[in-house]
């Protein structure tokens, strides 16, 4: 029982100390100048089921380090230990067996899918790729069952992506990473490109999936709104650092950073005198 309750408490995603810095080369030479520290020692764990937050303003090193700790791109130094094994560590064939457990939706539907592809293909492709499927037909299957579970028709599998609007595009990406059954799901900005009410629509599928297939999820956003209604705990980031880290209703409630009020103080409200927060 106790090792049962143990394994419960470790955490599915930890990274401790991460680093990505990006050289600033001279035109000629070539000679590194200088650094920029687009993620500068990070330290957060993500337990399976838990949803994480990632706030901060543009430039603050959101998307670098969401592209860090699914090793899309290399990190300069730090830890990153997914189910107790050290993504930093792994050869090229050990994280590819890891690859369908870690998948990630990015900003812009339509630049994620392949214009001169179906969609049966862009979502078989992974599929394929990683030997998830016996035959062809069983192929066709797990794409037309990811489609259902994003609220879409089956028979829409046949047609290209400009035939859809930007919400749909959106939960046909959802359906091309559900359909590798991962247990993590990045959200890179997965909801700004889209209208208001589509955004609601996209964060109640997100909230039905993780329930259902028992996702986490680390997401990154710019609305505030948002990651307080759906997500468990928040990291704010300022200049790839973190400043802040906690419970979403504490850190909400109780900011600590001034940095953290700032954003708070930034959220819309209905009436001017009903502001948020009151900056000193």
């Amino acid at each position: 029982m106790d090792a049962e309750a143990a394994k419960e408490r470790t955490p599915l995603l930890s990274v401790h100390a991460l680093k990505k810095y990006f050289p600033v080369r001279t035109a000629i030479l070539r000679r590194t100048i200088d650094l920029i520290k687009a993620v500068d020692g990070v330290d957060f764990d993500l337990h399976s089921g838990e949803v994480v937050g990632v706030v901060g303003e543009s430039g603050c090193g959101k998307s670098t380090l969401a592209r860090t700790v699914i090793r899309l791109i290399p990190a300069t130094s730090g830890q990153i230990t997914y189910r107790g094994k050290d993504l930093l560590a792994c050869s090229r064939k050990e994280l590819q067996l890891l690859r369908p457990e870690m998948q990630i939706i990015f900003q812009d539907p339509v630049g994620s899918l392949n214009p001169r592809k179906r969609i049966v293909d862009a979502i078989g492709e992974g599929v394929r790729y990683h030997g998830l499927a016996a035959s062809p037909k069983e192929e066709r299957d797990l794409v037309v069952e990811a489609i259902e579970m994003v609220g879409l028709s089956s028979h829409i599998i046949e047609r290209y992506p400009y035939q859809f609007s930007g919400g749909q595009q959106q939960r046909i990406c959802i359906a091309r990473a559900i359909a590798l059954k991962p247990r993590l799901l990045v959200c890179d900005e997965a909801l700004s490109a889209l209208d208001v009410s589509v955004q609601a629509q996209i964060v109640n599928l997100l909230a039905t999936l993780k329930v259902r297939l028992g996702l986490s999820y680390l997401f990154i956003s710019h609305d505030l709104s948002v990651v307080h209604y759906f997500c468990d705990r928040v990291l704010v980031l300022y200049f790839g650092r973190v400043v802040e880290n906690g419970p979403t209703e504490e850190l909400f409630d109780n900011p600590s950073h001034p940095y953290t009020r700032a954003l708070l103080s930034a959220i819309p409200c209905l009436h001017p005198r009903d502001r948020y927060i009151k900056m000193d």
